[in-house]
């Protein structure tokens, strides 16, 4: 079989879950991932007989991805902010609607330097996962002391090789953050806490449910807006004077959310590109 013919595979084996685009796209996120060449450098290598161990192991990648698990768990990285994350089934993978929510925190957070003159932040992230906010804040304001907080030890595992891999200090704590509190006080506080209705479980593709960790998913509870209220106590207690707070949340449940936050002195429902009603952003 030649690398040729492994891309026909792809594209016939996949066809069911797959447009021939994507399978296209996948065969050569494995191909550069496997062999290290390029898109662009297919010619070269097209005619190439494949040794049987290479077989073998595209055998493994198409029958999990004709299961359903996310490419990204296969290579065990993805893509984020222009950087490479480790990932796997512990961890959620990092949305683009988390990159707004970035966008829009080291917007303000900028602001909030210039108007306190302020270089030593202390920022907080609850339910950390893979570690990416936390990682991309301090790689954006490498003075700040960051902490990133989340209850699954498997979860902070994989933040602290992101970490590694990118070369930040960020401080990692396990902590449960419905029955703890934090230890300090911060000027910023930033999550993407779970959001998901345990109702709306049926409405979720069952390569999400069945690959990516439910923990970080649904709500504990029936209660879906649980975590947006614990951060609001949180905000009064543990933010400082003047400081920030930026969530990601459930587009259904915008305005709900956004009442949580009516006593701080600035909240504001923001939507996301697509038009949804996707953050908050609060000035206590």
């Amino acid at each position: 079989m030649t690398i040729s013919d492994l891309k026909k595979r792809f594209q016939n084996e996949l066809s069911e879950q797959y447009s021939t685009s994507e399978s296209i796209i996948l065969f050569y996120i494995f191909a550069d991932k496997i062999f290290g060449f390029k898109r662009y450098e297919d010619y070269k290598f097209e005619n190439q007989e494949l040794l049987n161990a290479d077989k073998e192991t595209f055998d493994s990648i198409l029958e999990d991805l004709k299961s359903g698990k996310p490419y990204q768990q296969i290579t065990g990285e993805t893509e984020f902010y222009g950087k490479l994350f480790k990932v796997n089934e512990h961890v959620l993978i990092p949305r683009p609607e988390t990159e707004e929510l970035l966008e829009l925190a080291s917007h303000y957070i900028k602001e909030f330097q210039k108007e306190n003159a302020i270089q030593n932040l202390k920022i907080l992230d609850i339910g950390t996962g893979s570690g990416i906010i936390p990682i991309i804040l301090k790689l954006n304001f490498p003075d700040a002391e960051v902490h990133a907080l989340d209850v699954s030890e498997e979860a902070l595992e994989i933040a602290k090789q992101n970490a590694a891999l990118h070369e930040v200090d960020i401080q990692i704590h396990k902590k449960d953050i419905l029955n703890e509190s934090p230890e300090d006080v911060y000027d910023i506080i930033i999550s993407n806490p779970p959001y998901i209705g345990i109702e709306e479980n049926i409405n979720i593709e069952d390569s999400v449910k069945s690959f990516e960790p439910n923990l970080a998913l649904f709500s504990p509870t029936e209660d879906v807006l649980i975590f947006y209220k614990r951060i609001a106590e949180l905000g009064k207690s543990h933010l400082k004077e003047k400081g920030l707070i930026f969530l990601e949340i459930n587009q259904k449940y915008g305005p709900e959310t956004l009442e949580l936050y009516r006593e701080f002195k600035v909240s504001k429902l923001i939507k996301d590109l697509s038009d949804n009603d996707r953050m908050i952003y609060v000035k206590k």
